[in-house]
């Protein structure tokens, strides 16, 4: 089945991307999450106004994106949240605090989109976050979760 993403899907594609899965994978999966749309015929001008959108968010130029991921990688960002005992979290920390967090601490205005969280952050402590500057940069970020 082909699909026209609208949002970003790790390992299938970017936003704009016209892509072949398997239908019940598109049924299942994408199309009820509202990351995908089916594809048509009058498709070609959603897949245009994605495309332009996600240009206009993205870092123009790598040497932007390479700047920017060197003030990110030498820094650690702090996010306050509400702990129990024993570090333990109510809930988790999601990409748009961490999004927030490294606005405020001075670094480059960063997507939510385009930061990846590899397992759910739901401890007191340092965690890896992978940030997607550019299509060819990322960076590594250390945020520090201390209870609120």
């Amino acid at each position: 089945m082909k699909i026209i993403l609208t949002q970003p899907v790790t390992g299938l594609g970017d936003a704009g991307d016209i892509v072949d899965v398997k239908d019940g994978y598109a049924r299942n999966f994408l199309l009820p999450r509202k990351v995908a749309t089916a594809w048509t015929k009058g498709g070609q001008k959603q897949v245009d106004s994605i495309r332009a959108a996600r240009d206009k968010r993205a870092m123009k130029t790598a040497e932007e994106a390479t700047t920017a991921k060197s003030r990110l990688e030498g820094s650690s960002v702090t996010v306050a949240a509400r702990a129990g005992q024993g570090g333990r979290l109510f809930g988790a920390v999601t990409p748009s605090e961490i999004a927030e967090a490294i606005a405020a601490s001075g670094g480059p205005s960063v997507d939510k989109r385009r930061i990846e969280v590899r397992t759910p952050i739901r401890s007191v402590g340092d965690h890896a976050v992978h940030v997607r500057l550019h299509d060819d940069v990322a960076a590594d970020v250390t945020v520090s979760v201390v209870p609120a």
